[in-house]
């Protein structure tokens, strides 16, 4: 019980994440919770001139990936951050 107050936050902070900037979609190919990481397979990303392909990002915070699994479709934003490709909002693909 004490998790949902965390997952309502992480929800609210990733609806307005991505409200405010571009997403992107795609397919969750694996997930590191330890290394706060995600694998995406994904479509282009204009906001940072990136072509399609399969990479694996940075998780900001790391709580954006509960409730999700591989083989998820996703909407997320990704940014340049510390020169680090990292996902700020991640949401499954309605």
């Amino acid at each position: 019980m004490k998790k949902l107050p965390i997952l309502l936050a992480t929800l609210t902070t990733c609806a307005m994440a991505m409200a405010q900037a571009p997403t992107a979609s795609g397919e969750v190919t694996k997930i590191d919770k330890a290394g706060a990481r995600i694998t995406l397979k994904h479509g282009e990303i204009k906001s940072l001139d990136m072509p399609p392909m399969t990479m694996v990002y940075r998780v900001r915070p790391p709580s954006l990936m509960e409730g999700v699994a591989v083989g998820d479709r996703v909407r997320f934003v990704a940014e340049r951050i510390d020169g680090n490709f990292t996902v700020t909002a991640l949401a499954k693909a309605p």
